[in-house]
């Protein structure tokens, strides 16, 4: 085999790394390209071999202290090389001395801790049909309406670092259904569908209890009756998963999260869905 080319990727690169992660089953966004790519359009890398694409991964960074890793691919024919190590460690110098987070599969929990990784929880994929809804509620609003300053600051307290660029971007994406629960005038959820390779995300979902959350996941659910649905729930909020059982859904795929440095503190209680296994 030849050496291994690593270099940025175009947006076009991106989203042939989306179509590589559809076929590793992970069921990404019809239109996530543009919205990561935009986020930090420098974190995504490309490994080329004879210049035949063969290997990706990304790590967007938030700012100077925090990072993600994910789309970590290694086409098959090309595996058994070493070149997954060399994207790995090709990505992490990006990172710098961020703490960086992931969500990577069971099965390499271990080669992670050997890079310095620490587990913090599990987070558990949901699928279900989504069913005809009838009831509407009052306090549900879309989230066009609430300030964005309001919803980035909730998102700030459930996520590792402030993120407003990719939070404004994930928003506003025309094919994306928001929707917030307003309480006592006050912000007090919000949540986001996207339609994927199959079916419906949702993702982030936040609420201030589970009763909110649930107001939440049965009006998104609404817009698409008779569609797969997924939830990916974190394990340490049993709110969460019991949200997801309650409504039928199924385990399918589990990730683990992990740090390379402390576990960030966030409001775990009110984190009912995750927003991207990609990006965090």
């Amino acid at each position: 085999m030849s050496d291994l080319i690593i270099r940025h990727m175009t947006k076009d690169d991106l989203g042939m790394a989306i179509t590589w992660a559809d076929a590793e089953g992970w069921n990404p966004g019809d239109c996530d390209t543009a919205t990561f790519f935009q986020t930090d359009n420098k974190g995504f890398f490309l490994g080329l071999v004879d210049d035949e694409p063969a290997a990706c991964i990304s790590a967007v960074s938030y700012g100077g202290e925090f990072g993600f890793i994910g789309f970590y691919i290694v086409r098959p024919e090309f595996r058994g090389n070493g070149y997954g190590l060399r994207m790995w460690n090709h990505a992490m110098s990006y990172m710098g001395q961020r703490n960086v987070g992931l969500d990577g599969v069971v099965t390499q929990e271990a080669n992670y801790r050997k890079s310095g990784f620490t587990l913090a929880y599990r987070n558990i994929r949901f699928e279900g049909l989504a069913a005809r809804q009838f009831r509407t509620y009052l306090n549900v609003v879309s989230l066009s309406k609430v300030q964005f300053g309001a919803v980035a600051a909730y998102d700030d307290k459930l996520f590792p670092a402030s993120r407003p660029r990719f939070l404004n971007l994930w928003i506003t994406e025309p094919a994306h259904i928001c929707l917030a629960v307003i309480d006592s005038g006050q912000l007090s959820g919000f949540g986001v569908m996207r339609p994927c390779r199959k079916g419906y995300k949702i993702g982030p979902l936040y609420a201030d209890n589970s009763e909110f959350a649930e107001i939440l996941f049965s009006s998104l659910i609404s817009h698409v009756p008779g569609e797969f649905v997924y939830l990916d729930t974190p394990e340490i909020n049993p709110e969460a998963v019991r949200l997801a059982e309650k409504y039928g859904m199924t385990k399918v795929f589990e990730t683990v999260r992990m740090y390379s440095k402390k576990e960030p503190k966030i409001e775990i209680k009110k984190l009912f869905g995750v927003t991207s296994f990609e990006l965090g």
